[in-house]
């Protein structure tokens, strides 16, 4: 009985992957299809015009990766002292436990609760409108618990007989967490980093409140009141707004951007994991 049941989920979760396969299969040769026809030089290089219909999306593809980048430098840091915290400073494993299911818990809030809230402190409570450094931060707490647990894993899989041959020779727990830890953990701290950028650069709801506008907007020269395009509003926008050719080919070749940007960071992110779990298995 127990030989069928197993069989039976095997072939159950093999069926569930063709079809996840198959479905996105086809919405990706739907968005390639569609937005190819728009690539072309003066796509990337020109702004957008026309209400979004024509010109480029180069200030959209700027304006996200200067959110991305804010939020990579705001959480970051953030990341590594709440890894660090759970893993080497905190005392009893019930403490960790509990600090490892707070970072789960953080990273299942709703996007739309963290760009409210961003709209909340920063555009009205600081004063600053819509600006770069606000959606920034918003990603950057946004992917923060994503990066910690991914670098709270990779840590606590490495060998203990690191740590014990470290302690052995007196170094200190800070020592040990600067020189022994991180260095064995950066493949962890990479592609956490990595996934939580793919997933910042696709959000709407954090930087629709806080950072990003539709048109009017280049390079950032402040920090208040300096909002940027961007690649996930203006594709929400026109998928609402456009009902014309040429903007129905806009929409589509920014979605293609967005897609090939969100899927380079996945890709990039794919070895260091595969390493990382191979060391772990091997350790």
């Amino acid at each position: 009985m127990g030989k069928w049941l197993g069989r039976g989920f095997l072939f159950s979760s093999a069926l569930c992957a063709l079809a996840v396969l198959a479905v996105l299969s086809i919405a990706l040769g739907e968005i390639a299809g569609r937005g190819l026809p728009a690539f072309d030089l003066a796509f990337f290089t020109d702004p957008s015009a026309g209400a979004g219909y024509d010109g480029g999306v180069l200030f959209e593809i700027l304006g996200t990766l200067i959110l991305i980048g804010t939020a990579l430098a705001a959480s970051l840091p953030l990341a590594i002292g709440l890894a660090l915290a759970a893993t080497i400073y905190l005392p009893r494993p019930g403490l960790r436990r509990g600090a490892l299911s707070a970072l789960y818990a953080a990273n299942a809030v709703p996007s739309v609760l963290i760009g409210i809230g961003g709209f909340i402190v920063f555009v009205h409570g600081l004063g600053w409108g819509k600006s770069w450094l606000g959606g920034g931060l918003l990603l950057g707490l946004m992917i923060l618990p994503a990066e910690a647990v991914a670098l709270i894993e990779r840590i606590e899989a490495l060998p203990r007989r690191y740590l014990d041959a470290a302690y052995g020779l007196g170094l200190t727990r800070g020592q040990v967490a600067r020189s022994v830890v991180l260095r064995q953990s950066l493949g962890g701290l990479f592609s956490g980093a990595l996934l939580g950028l793919a997933r910042a650069a696709g959000e709407t709801a954090p930087i629709l409140f806080a950072a990003a506008v539709f048109s009017g907007a280049g390079i950032p020269r402040g920090l208040k009141e300096s909002p940027v395009l961007a690649l996930p509003y203006h594709i929400f926008v026109l998928a609402q707004d456009s009902f014309s050719p040429a903007g129905e080919r806009h929409l589509w070749g920014a979605a293609l951007v967005l897609l090939l940007l969100v899927a380079s960071l996945s890709l990039i992110a794919l070895p260091a994991r595969l390493r990382a779990h191979e060391e772990s298995r091997h350790g």
